[in-house]
């Protein structure tokens, strides 16, 4: 203790948070009292806190593993005879650091977001960026901010006399032109080559060469692009100089590539090179606690407002209680067709939501006596409500799809559903088995 303190790390009893940022607490039993206060002095994560235990602790794996669980950022066995004081005040050092630069504007102008699984991302990100030059490798849905994630790496990277970030979208790669965009070519390499051009990686020298929707490309594609990234070198099209590269490598993609790996979709080799540090971007649905905070932000700078305007109860109902297929664009462009009707600066009514995404009014009295007869039908026969309900919404799809005379748009505007969700639908057949046919009279 006295070790801690003289290193100018205060001791305090036992209170409900930390204030002033990461800290450590010090254990020697797990019990559930102990879980509970440490997700509350932690605020479920988001203050980074050290578990220390005693020397040789008598704590298992297991409750190592619940610690981190609980909020605990990491968990050290104390041992006095070493100069592990100095290892916990790095630490800490560490951790404070971070934490100054998550609040910088350069991070909190661009990186919006409060939850704990935002929080955990801007932490890696901010950490791998700035105090490591290994490359990143970005997973994420469509519409997650992967390329802003991208953007962010470079802007944080300290290293003097950085150059540009080059970004090369790997779905408008040509595969006959492939080795002009990564590589560059010399003048008459091939028809319409009338001048020399760099590619990618020369243009990246010095920077950062950022590789979006990587896991888009094909084999052959992976091949070349694993020699250059292995060797740091790689001649132009048409050329026989051997010209060398350093970059800082970002590379982003919407796909599961463990998942192509496995299936040989994507190389092994080239995916392990890739993925120096993984960082997965949550989607917006595991991140409800930003969704408010964003599409406040949103509607303030598409109205050019220097406020963010606070919701009606009714409105923050609805936003909440969407999916967000599309993830944070999809929340953004929702945004700017409310500040089309938005007027003025007072709260965000239900009147500037579109049309589409309001919830459909009911009627006080929904279902007659007949529907009633039906799920009574249904419960003699052993029908679970599991099947009920899915039965009730086919069929309210079959009349809604009816009523709107096939025009998917307008059903699932009456529905109070996304196109795409009735789409899914139709490509399943709209869960609708098919009559059989009746056999053809013999004569």
């Amino acid at each position: 203790m006295g070790a801690l303190r003289s290193a100018g790390i205060p001791l305090e009893p036992l209170e409900q948070t930390f204030s002033s940022g990461p800290g450590v607490v010090f254990i020697d039993e797990r019990t559930p009292e102990l879980d509970a206060a440490l997700a509350t002095l932690s605020n479920h994560g988001r203050v980074r806190v050290l578990a220390v235990l005693p020397e040789r602790s008598a704590l298992s794996d297991a409750d190592a593993w619940a610690l981190l669980g609980a909020g605990v950022a990491d968990v050290l066995e104390f041992d006095p005879n070493t100069t592990q004081t100095d290892e916990i005040v790095a630490r800490l050092e560490r951790w404070s650091a971070v934490d100054r630069l998550i609040e910088s504007p350069l991070v909190r102008d661009n990186l919006l977001g409060s939850s704990p699984a935002w929080t955990q991302l801007l932490r890696e990100i901010v950490e791998v960026a700035y105090f490591s030059d290994a490359p990143v490798l970005i997973l994420g849905e469509s519409g997650t901010g992967k390329e802003l994630i991208a953007r962010l790496i470079h802007s944080l990277d300290p290293r003097p006399g950085k150059r540009d970030l080059v970004v090369l979208d790997c779905t408008t790669v040509h595969p006959e032109l492939a080795g002009s965009e990564f590589f560059g070519h010399e003048r008459g390499a091939f028809t319409g080559a009338v001048g020399s051009r760099d590619g990618a990686f020369a243009l990246a020298n010095e920077g950062t060469l950022f590789l979006d929707e990587i896991g888009d490309l094909s084999l052959p594609l992976q091949a070349q692009l694993l020699r250059a990234i292995q060797e740091k070198s790689f001649k132009r099209v048409g050329g026989n100089v051997w010209q060398r590269s350093s970059f800082r490598l970002v590379c982003a993609t919407h796909r599961r590539l463990d998942d192509a790996v496995e299936q040989g979709e994507f190389r092994a080799d080239l995916f392990y090179r890739l993925g120096g540090v993984l960082c997965r971007v949550p989607p917006l649905r595991e991140r409800p606690e930003d969704v408010i905070l964003l599409f406040r932000h949103f509607v303030a700078e598409f109205a050019g407002l220097k406020t963010a305007p606070e919701l009606d109860l009714a409105v923050e109902r609805v936003l909440l209680g969407r999916r967000y297929q599309g993830n944070v664009r999809e929340l953004q462009q929702l945004a700017r067709r409310t500040t089309c009707r938005h007027v003025g600066e007072g709260n965000v009514s239900v009147g500037d939501l579109p049309d589409d995404v309001r919830p459909a009014a009911a009627p006080e009295r929904l279902l007659d006596d007949s529907f009633d007869a039906a799920v009574r039908r249904a419960l003699t026969l052993g029908i679970g409500l599991k099947e009920i309900s899915r039965q009730a919404a086919d069929a309210a799809i079959r009349v809604a799809v009816s009523e709107a005379t096939g025009n998917l748009q307008e059903a699932a505007r009456q529905l109070g559903v996304t196109d795409r969700a009735l789409q899914m639908r139709r490509a399943s057949g709209w869960g609708i088995k098919e009559p059989a046919t009746s056999p053809e009279p013999r004569h």
